[in-house]
């Protein structure tokens, strides 16, 4: 990488709420403070799913970029326009950013995910090199034809945060959700399972994006509205910064039933916050979250998901040595600036390792001639 740094190319704006626009976004905020120059190119356009248009807008940001330089791509960008990729792939050093792959996207169709795997293969052997979040979609990309030696696994930092005081005196145990409500994140799961423990006290907030799958969001207001859960559960949208703090809180656990995380950020920041965890074994969670600091259940399985929260909430012990071991384990979880730093040298290793075969390729060409 040279002194000047390198481009970012994401679809869309890069203060999106989710967890791969806040790792792309923070990212190059502490690349930024510590003084290398990312050059943030937002693409317009439908992603991942990319129509003509689309197309024409990454074309025209990969056109945009000087000769040689190296330019990440989020791989929702990249991941569906091998086309484009390729049409630009000698003239920059490409490096894909892949938070998970768009096939392993909950609710796709057998034939939608054999597209998007086939589009994506393309797309990655188009890349010098690749980044991801975590060591689990390392191994993912084996089946997408690319080998160990070009990924770079770098997990998301995770900030060091005020302690759970739980709920005030005499209110009932707070279940905090905090995820998108998509179909990957298990919002129906959860529903279903929470109404097999009406007879427990417990209240549920889910904090997050209730704009991104319209239909989605309204089958599982529906769902909550006819299991009876209307009163104890609330959907609050994407809350700032402020707000979710004081959700977190407030908290007495934390639960997230995803079909799949590429790592799992929210996960890690409830262990920061030494919340006792309720998850899945879903794509990088057992990873992200080890069985001595949270309690894990097959995806989908709302009876196994509903049997965890009634054994943590019928026993405060259990869940204050949760707590202990969260807090032991956060304080082992990296900073953000550090995690930056190895994304730079991840990318740096990626435009050495390039030139180098470049170098390599020219010495063989001319070597016959040589003699």
């Amino acid at each position: 990488m040279t002194s000047s740094g390198f481009a970012l190319v994401v679809p869309g704006r890069l203060d999106q709420r989710t967890g791969g626009y806040l790792y792309d976004a923070r990212i190059v905020h502490e690349l930024r403070l510590a003084g290398t120059h990312v050059d943030v190119h937002e693409v317009e356009g439908r992603f991942p799913d990319v129509d003509e248009s689309s197309k024409k807008q990454l074309h025209a940001a990969l056109g945009s970029i000087p000769e040689g330089s190296p330019v990440v791509i989020d791989g929702l960008a990249m991941g569906g326009a091998p086309d484009v990729i390729e049409a630009h792939a000698d003239r920059l050093c490409i490096v894909a950013l892949v938070h998970h792959p768009l096939a392993d996207e909950t609710g796709l169709g057998p034939k939608e995910r054999a597209r998007f795997e086939a589009l994506e293969r393309d797309a990655l052997a188009h890349a010098r090199g690749v980044v991801v979040t975590s060591p689990y979609t390392a191994r993912r990309l084996e089946a997408f034809g690319v080998s160990a030696d070009r990924v770079h696994a770098v997990t998301p930092g995770t900030d060091p945060s005020p302690q759970a005081e739980g709920p005030s005196a005499g209110d009932p145990p707070l279940l905090l959700c905090v995820g998108t409500v998509t179909p990957r994140k298990g919002h129906d799961v959860l529903l279903r399972a929470l109404a097999r423990i009406v007879d427990l006290e417990w209240r549920c907030a889910c904090a997050g994006s209730l704009e991104r799958a319209p239909e989605f969001v309204a089958d599982v207001l529906a769902s909550a509205s006819r299991l009876g859960l209307g009163d104890r559960v609330r959907f609050l949208g994407e809350l700032d910064r402020e707000m979710l703090d004081s959700l977190y809180r407030r908290a007495s656990l934390f639960v997230l039933p995803s079909h799949y995380e590429g790592y799992g950020m929210a996960f890690a920041e409830a262990l920061a916050r030494g919340l006792p965890v309720v998850g899945t074994n879903g794509g990088a969670i057992p990873d992200t979250v080890p069985d001595t600091v949270g309690v894990l259940v097959p995806t989908g399985d709302d009876e196994a998901l509903a049997e965890a929260l009634r054994s943590l909430l019928a026993s405060e012990a259990r869940r204050k040595a949760l707590t202990l071991r969260a807090r032991t384990h956060a304080e082992r979880l990296p900073g953000w600036a550090e995690q930056a730093r190895a994304f730079a040298a991840a990318v740096r290793l990626v435009v050495v390792d390039d030139r180098t075969e470049g170098v390599a390729a020219v010495r063989g060409a001319r070597a016959p001639g040589s003699r």
